[in-house]
């Protein structure tokens, strides 16, 4: 028997639940947003937002929709399944979130830039330079 009343032991995060909850967290200090924002905005308590950042409490399914679209990151990446933008250089995956959160025409005229900067590195190898 333990010391510890009942329902205060803390269970032991699963190894699945602690990379979700560290994601949660990378995402959203990568954003620039405080917990209490966060928890605002998902209507829930701060405590709670902490928790799930934790590991200690688990997230549902709303939740980590409006989270990822607030971080602006796909799902998937928060879970692990489809971890594709594990594969791209970090400043293509940085340029991908920040044209996220740009006007379609913004979009576009990246787009354009995009391929100008690929049409001169083209030419340039095609000049030997």
């Amino acid at each position: 028997m333990t010391d510890k009343p009942a329902g205060f032991s803390k269970p032991p995060a699963e190894p699945d639940r602690q990379t979700l909850s560290e994601r949660l967290r990378v995402a959203r200090e990568y954003v620039g947003l405080k917990q209490e924002d966060v928890a605002r905005h998902l209507s829930i308590p701060r405590s709670a937002l902490s928790h799930i950042e934790a590991g200690q409490r688990k997230v549902d399914a709303l939740e980590l929709a409006r989270m990822a679209k607030l971080y602006q990151r796909p799902v998937n990446w928060f879970t692990g399944e489809d971890d594709t933008s594990a594969n791209l250089p970090k400043e293509v995956a940085h340029v991908a979130r920040a044209a996220a959160s740009l006007s379609s025409q913004d979009r576009q005229e990246l787009a354009r830039f995009a391929d100008f900067l690929k049409s001169r590195a083209k030419a340039k190898v095609a000049s030997g330079g």
